[in-house]
């Protein structure tokens, strides 16, 4: 239950070795560390403009922009044809597959991006994992911390499944897209293709290609002067 497989396509990644095939899928967040000192070597195959803050362990790939004012701390692995925007803040144990968009005013930390993901605009991403083509709208957080900081469990609505994680933000599987300004809670699972309305907030299990709709009740009224 909730393998790799079942949200993933792990042929969009150049780091499937994260995900074996018999461990839930957010095993992975525990990984990122041990898997990049093992593996990352600081290299730098794009311009750096000035302005932009790359730490020591950083690998950036071919084709990637990165405009004035990103900063990249590390450790990072930035894959090929991504766009790095101004004001991009990308924290230690980051994993950005090819063609990404990570933008203004987001951070970023101990996650895993699949090819082709966008979070273009004032999102956080902490311990989560992004699928292929997954996008979040304006303002988006995944927040990764419960409010009594112990430990993350996923809920499907009949059980609740332990993580062994006090930080796990969210799985967001391939092609799902998270409407501008909802709020993702810690240990939510969102299925392939789904859809979430903007200004939701959500927990537990959406399966794959379900639309999670939020109503609001409005009302104009006369302004009396």
């Amino acid at each position: 239950m909730f393998l790799p497989a079942d949200y993933l396509d792990l042929n969009r990644t150049q780091h499937s070795i994260l995900f074996p095939a018999a461990e839930p899928v957010w095993a992975a967040l525990s990984k990122i560390e041990s898997y990049l000192e093992f593996r990352l070597q600081r290299e730098l195959r794009c311009a750096i403009p000035p302005g932009a803050f790359i730490g020591e362990d950083v690998f950036i790939d071919e084709g990637t922009t990165i405009e004035p004012g990103a900063v990249i701390k590390g450790p990072a692995w930035i894959g090929k044809n991504c766009v790095i925007r101004a004001g991009c803040y990308i924290r230690e144990n980051v994993i950005v597959g090819n063609a990404c968009v990570l933008g203004n005013s987001c951070e970023f930390k101990n996650c895993v991006v699949f090819d082709h993901c966008e979070v273009p605009h004032y999102n956080y991403v902490g311990d989560s994992i992004l699928g292929y083509k997954a996008h979040l709208g304006a303002g988006v957080v995944l927040s990764n911390v419960r409010l009594d900081r112990s430990e993350v469990v996923v809920t499907d609505g009949k059980t609740s499944h332990r993580t062994g994680l006090k930080k796990f933000g969210a799985v967001i599987g391939d092609h799902a897209e998270i409407g501008c300004n909802s709020v993702i809670n810690p240990g939510t699972i969102i299925g392939r293709r789904s859809i979430v309305y903007p200004l939701t907030s959500f927990s537990g299990v959406l399966p794959g290609d379900s639309i999670l709709k939020t109503r609001q009740q409005q009302q104009v009224v006369k302004r009396m002067v």
